[in-house]
């Protein structure tokens, strides 16, 4: 089948505002240019961005699904187009088309209890699902954030962690792999977090997101507390060029991460994430 021309074409976008997260992590805030926007979006899904000029990447959206007029991305610089990204200045111009892929099960969550576990710049694409959780907070049962970095200065939205923290609605664990002197939080992966999350392993659902091996010890972990593997979920946001399904670069063994994920249910690619060649 070959794609539609909408599913192709990017629509431009106006840079409204970028914002340094970290050393080398940064936020960008677009707005649709002539009044022309994507569609709305659902928790856990992903955009393709295009700097003229450059390349295009897929980056997910990281902002509030109720705001959908605003598409908010938070990013690493990694690479070429990347490094262009993070030397946009307000009013200048880049493509968007999305969005793309699956999505968080926030809304199937609700009636249960719902345990985020971020790794690093892993918190960006599970952003929406805090805000749609915490919009909608009365549908859930106890509701827990797991956060785990390299170190102090690489914690991401490090005011709205606080102001979650403050909200009793949202209990907030914040760890580190190497403290410094004024670090007052724990320190230790993210992972071991687990045993200290307070929720009831019969009647949870656990989404993850960060490095795949630290998803695989989360997910272990998860287990032995007696989740069950049908209510656990990843992000394998890897490897994605196109976003349809057509380059093959993102293929999973018999999945492609752009069309069948990136959110994936653990017990349909738990074999997959074990297998390093793929």
């Amino acid at each position: 089948m070959v794609p539609s021309a909408d599913a192709m074409e990017s629509v431009p976008y106006v840079v409204g505002k970028v914002r340094r997260e970290t050393r080398d992590t940064f936020t960008l805030d677009l707005f649709p240019a002539n009044g022309q926007a994507l569609g709305p979006f659902r928790p856990g899904q992903f955009n393709m961005l295009y700097v003229f000029g450059v390349g295009e990447v897929p980056i997910s959206i990281s902002g509030d699904p109720s705001d959908p007029g605003k598409m908010v991305h938070t990013t690493r610089e990694v690479g070429l187009v990347t490094g262009a990204m993070k030397r946009l200045k307000q009013g200048m111009s880049v493509g968007l088309r999305g969005p793309y892929g699956t999505h968080w099960p926030t809304e199937e969550s609700r009636g249960k209890d719902v345990l985020i576990v971020a790794g690093g710049i892993g918190l960006a694409p599970l952003r929406p699902a805090v805000y749609q959780v915490l919009a909608n907070r009365h549908y859930y049962g106890r509701v827990a954030l797991l956060y785990g970095t390299r170190a102090p200065e690489d914690i991401l939205y490090g005011r709205e962690l606080k102001s979650w923290r403050s909200n009793f609605d949202l209990e907030v664990y914040v760890t580190v792999d190497r403290a410094s002197e004024n670090w007052r939080g724990y320190v230790g992966v993210v992972p071991n977090l687990i045993s200290k999350a307070p929720f009831d392993p019969t009647h949870v659902v656990a989404m993850i997101c960060g490095p795949e091996i630290m998803m695989r010890f989360a997910v272990n972990a998860l287990l032995k507390r007696g989740v069950d593997n049908a209510h656990i979920y990843v992000s394998m946001e890897r490897n994605m060029k196109c976003a349809l399904g057509f380059c093959g670069h993102c293929q999973l063994g018999p999945k492609f991460v752009c069309k069948d994920g990136p959110v994936f249910r653990h017990d349909e690619v738990a074999a997959l994430m074990e297998q390093w060649e793929l």
